[in-house]
């Protein structure tokens, strides 16, 4: 269901204080002991075991806007260890309407569980494809939140804090650096110069740095196999330069290298150049030929770049003037479609193994840090990328596109359909004087439509409006309005447009009569129930009368206790059994089930009974429908007096006595206007008929037998009128 919901974007500061309160440091890792006090803004806490700290806890809704269905935010609480990964998600406050009275809640509890394991940084890098939400019938919308509110914020808390190989992601709207080419095309410069300057970064490991880190690291068979040797000596000495900015690569490359390198980059392609000595080669003493260089990797971002053999080649020396002698002088080329960035900081994570069994190692990582010198950048603003296709034209391709326009085109085809068939509506409406000729194919219609809105709309799409929508828009009124969840499910947000602009012309009818699914399952099993001959019951004027009435008290006691409360009002809005009989499909617990039931068996005795004395949703649109701007439905002077067929007929007694159609009760089902152009149904055109007939045939010499014939049809005029009528004079026109 579409709710409009309030425009609060984060919560207070002071909310993960007040969750963290009843909520064990176990309960998010297995073994932590202490919960460390919220910092930052937005917040997170440390969580700790036996002293150290194992990952963070933080409130999605510090960081996203969480609103769900409710208008309320939706808290969640989210335990990600250092390495990035979710290792439990809590929902610790919610206001929901369809988890509160309908969906068990256990259902929802389930779905989180599914995120324990997840890999944030694995996830926004691609690595294990896309990520799947396990949506629960009846509570699409509601779980697609929480999943956007998980993953948004996730992402948020790795990037700040590092987590996952994840860096803080620059705004997109700052200013962004670029290589300056006139500027890398400067003069050749020796090693110290392009060490000062930062061409060229280096990570220097001796066996002390090495020894002290698997110390640290805790593992005691790391620790018991220590490099053997002076704890000065040199691990490793690791340099690194980006041979693709020009003054760099002709400086460390040589003039007739560098033009070599020029002839093999591609297009958006760059080139690093590494060097290195000490007694660890970072290629690794295993790499054959055809193999992949897995001694270490290329970060920048979100990205990492793994070379293949195909992808290097190795070099003599450095040509730069008092460059050192090295053990390994590689030249890597970056694939193009890595989108490798000369001009952004990257970083170099060299793997350091430690064999602590007969087939079994631990690894540490070391980090070699580089930025492009900032005598070869300048900075521009950011170009717009040039929008392609439906989805970059919605702006809903991009990763951080909001969730109501990736619901817009996720539901494509459901919205297709859907305005289809609002067209085909306006055109039955707005050539109803054509069709109402055509008393078969006008039922027909009728039919088939029906069957489309109860199976499809309603049983397939779940696009079954309520009165809860209505009492939310008034809360949401009071306190803040924000349009993306109002936009949350488009199929409501186009069908409440419908209604909006239906009731200027025609009140309520159309979306009760036609587009309501619960409304057209009541008449769908009252015709069923006429087919197999149950009776039905007439309802005396007088008594309906007093009963319509009774769907205006209780939307006006709902929207009172709206304003008190809306979770109690949508509690008591369960006197809609939409819920249980279309979004659930009866799915629910046997109380719901036995209500939606008791609604619908009268209803097969008297057509319509729900919509005639209970629907809140009814009395509700037929408020507004008073301001309708048009009168399409057709009376003659003589409807009501003496004429009652229309009024006898009329499947929710719509019509009074006299023949005013009351339009708050009317649903638009144009039997009125079927038999208002019904020449052998209507007594007005059946007096106008005889009339004609009668002079034709006095025309021709058949004055008796015309005579005889109008007798016995006025007599079945009377007697289908339900009134005694007069002797018609010899205009033919009614007494």
């Amino acid at each position: 269901m579409l709710l409009p919901l309030l425009a609060s974007s984060q919560a207070v500061a002071a909310d993960l204080p007040r969750f963290l309160t009843d909520i064990e440091a176990s309960a998010l890792f297995p073994g932590a002991d202490r919960i460390a006090d919220p910092e930052g803004d937005p917040p997170v806490a440390a969580v700790f075991s036996a002293g150290e700290q194992v990952g963070f806890v933080f409130l999605t809704s510090d960081y996203v806007n969480t609103t769900g269905y409710s208008g309320k935010p939706i808290h969640q609480l989210v335990a990600i260890d250092l390495a990035g990964v979710i290792r439990k998600v809590l929902l610790v406050e919610h206001h929901e309407p369809i988890v509160l009275i309908g969906i068990p809640e256990k259902r929802i509890v389930a779905v989180l569980e599914g995120y324990s394991g997840l890999d944030i940084g694995a996830l926004v890098r691609g690595v294990n494809g896309d990520h799947k939400v396990d949506v629960v019938t009846g509570a699409t919308v509601t779980v697609m939140v929480m999943d956007d509110n998980i993953l948004r914020s996730a992402i948020k808390v790795a990037r700040t804090h590092r987590l996952g190989g994840l860096q803080p992601k620059p705004e997109d709207t700052g200013p962004r650096a670029v290589i300056n080419a006139e500027a890398a095309e400067g003069e050749v410069e020796d090693w110290q110069a392009l060490l000062s300057d930062g061409s060229v970064h280096q990570l220097a490991l001796t066996l002390e740095h090495v020894n002290a880190a698997f110390a640290a690291s805790g593992d005691p068979l790391a620790m018991k196999q220590p490099e053997e040797g002076a704890p000065g000596e040199s691990f490793i000495k690791l340099y690194a330069g980006v041979v693709s900015i020009a003054a760099i690569g002709r400086s460390l490359l040589g003039e007739a290298e560098y033009r070599n390198l020029l002839q093999r980059l591609e297009p958006g392609q760059q080139a690093i150049l590494l060097a290195g000595n000490g007694r660890y080669s970072f290629k690794g003493s295993g790499y054959v030929r055809g193999g992949i260089f897995d001694r270490f990797q290329i970060m920048q971002g979100d990205v990492s770049i793994r070379f293949h053999d195909y992808q290097h080649k190795r070099l003599r020396k450095i040509a730069a003037e008092g460059a050192p002698d090295f053990n390994d002088v590689d030249l890597f080329l970056v694939p193009a479609d890595q989108a490798f960035d000369p001009a952004l900081p990257w970083k170099l994570e060299l793997l350091v193994g430690r064999a602590t069994g007969a087939t079994e190692k631990a690894f540490l990582t070391f980090d070699l840090a580089y930025s492009p010198p900032e005598k070869y950048l300048t900075y521009i603003e950011p170009e717009k990328p040039a929008s392609e296709g439906l989805l970059s034209w919605l702006g809903a391709d991009a990763a951080d596109a909001p969730l109501w326009k990736k619901m817009w085109v996720a539901k494509l085809p459901e919205i297709a359909v859907l305005l289809v068939a609002l067209g085909v509506l306006t055109v039955i409406f707005f050539f109803q004087d054509w069709l109402v000729k055509r008393p078969l194919l006008t039922d027909r219609v009728r039919i088939g439509f029906l069957l489309f809105t109860l199976f499809g709309l309603g049983w397939y799409m779940n696009a079954q409006l309520s009165v809860v929508n209505i009492l939310a828009v008034f809360s949401a009124l009071v306190s803040g309005f924000d349009w993306s969840y109002f936009l949350m499910e488009p199929l409501i947000f186009i069908l409440w447009g419908s209604v909006a602009m239906a009731l200027l012309f025609w009140a309520r009818g159309p979306y009760c009569g036609w587009l309501c699914p619960f409304g057209a399952l009541q008449e769908l099993l009252n015709r069923a129930a006429k087919q197999v001959r149950i009776p039905q019951l007439p309802m005396p004027w007088g008594l309906h009368e007093r009963l319509w009435p009774l769907k205006y008290l209780i939307f006006l006691v709902l929207f009172g206790f709206s304003m008190h409360s809306l979770d109690w009002a949508e509690r008591l809005a369960e006197i809609e059994p939409f819920k249980t009989a279309i979004i659930l499909k009866f799915m629910r617990d046997w109380p719901f089930v036995l209500f939606a039931v008791a609604v619908l068996v009268p209803g097969l005795f008297i057509e319509r009974f729900y919509c005639r004395y209970l629907c809140p949703l009814g009395a509700a649109l037929a408020i507004p429908g008073r301001l309708r701007m048009f009168e399409w439905l057709k009376r003659y002077k003589q409807c009501g007096s003496p004429c009652q067929i229309c009024r006898n007929e009329c499947m929710v007694q719509a019509i009074h006595p006299e023949g005013k159609i009351n339009v708050n009760e009317c649903l638009y089902c144009l039997h009125c206007q079927v038999v208002y152009s019904d020449e052998h149904a209507c007594p007005v055109l059946i007096q106008k008929r005889l009339k004609h007939e009668r002079a034709a045939s006095m025309s021709t010499g058949g004055k008796s037998e015309v005579a005889l014939k109008v007798a016995e049809i006025k007599k079945q005029a009377r007697e289908k009128t339900g009134v005694v009528t007069a002797p018609d004079q010899d205009s033919g026109s009614p007494a």
